[in-house]
């Protein structure tokens, strides 16, 4: 039990800690914004009218990108475009899977537009294939993020119990596990977990 309330100490230390990160980081954001001078307006991206005159001087257009680029990074490209496919799938299973499911196990729905940030395109110091490449490498990232949470919230409604070795990955759901072999906790308290939706952090 001391061990217990030792773990629950720490990571109640821990999740304080990142609070304060994340408003370390915000303030550091805004500094960043009065910087490179935009706003967010409606979560939209608005840079000072003078400023995209000087993105632009940046810019380097897509034949000369082309002509410059390494010729195994160009002969590549194809496989790295071709995964769009599976992660279209991937985006709209996962849709599908939790609309059904989630809502027959009383799970609540992940929003999907929390996982994708795409405002890179909007920088002018960027030309059509680097905005391309950004655009894709939001949505494949924010693909996976929301799969992590439908995954994670499936996982805590049918097995919620940690691993006996200490995984290299971890989802925040993880903490509110049972421990793997609490078997009394496991009968007893199943229900009560299925029904805690509550704010990870």
């Amino acid at each position: 039990m001391a061990n217990q309330s030792r773990f629950d100490e720490l990571l109640k230390r821990l999740r304080d800690t990142e609070k304060e990160l994340e408003g370390e980081m915000e303030r550091l954001l805004g500094e960043q914004r009065q910087r490179f001078h935009y706003t967010m307006e409606h979560g939209k991206v608005r840079f000072e009218k003078s400023v995209h005159a000087i993105q632009r001087q940046y810019k380097v257009g897509v034949w000369r990108y082309l002509r410059e680029a390494k010729l195994r990074y160009v002969l590549s490209a194809p496989l790295i475009y071709v995964m769009i496919i599976p992660l279209l799938f991937l985006d709209i299973s996962l849709t599908v899977y939790q609309q059904i499911c989630f809502r027959i196990y009383g799970i609540p729905l992940v929003k999907r537009t929390e996982f994708f940030t795409i405002d890179r395109h909007l920088l002018d110091y960027l030309n059509a294939i680097e905005k391309l490449n950004c655009v894709y490498c939001s949505y494949g990232n924010g693909v996976i993020a929301y799969g992590r949470e439908i995954t994670s919230k499936t996982e805590q409604f049918w097995c919620p119990i940690k691993h006996a070795k200490r995984a290299s990955y971890k989802h925040a759901r993880l903490d509110k596990f049972f421990e793997y072999g609490d078997a009394n906790a496991w009968r007893q308290d199943l229900k009560t977990l299925r029904k805690d939706w509550e704010d990870k952090n």
